[in-house]
């Protein structure tokens, strides 16, 4: 759970953007939208592999 306290004087839409930062930097609604669906662990690794060739090959062209 996230919990965000307010100091004495702030603003509470500060408060809010510390707490959606939080929200966003523990990928918890990356980790929900996920779970909605079953994947298999095949399918999960073979997309793994094709992101890192993808990176790979754009590193690779930099140096060029």
């Amino acid at each position: 759970m996230l919990i965000v306290k307010v100091k004495d004087g702030e603003k509470i839409e500060r408060a809010l953007k510390r707490l959606k930062r939080k929200f966003k930097d523990t990928k918890v609604l990356q980790k929900l939208r996920e779970k909605q669906h079953y994947t298999k662990k095949s399918v999960t690794k073979r997309k793994q592999l094709q992101k890192a060739a993808y990176i790979q090959s754009l590193r690779d062209k930099e140096e060029f």
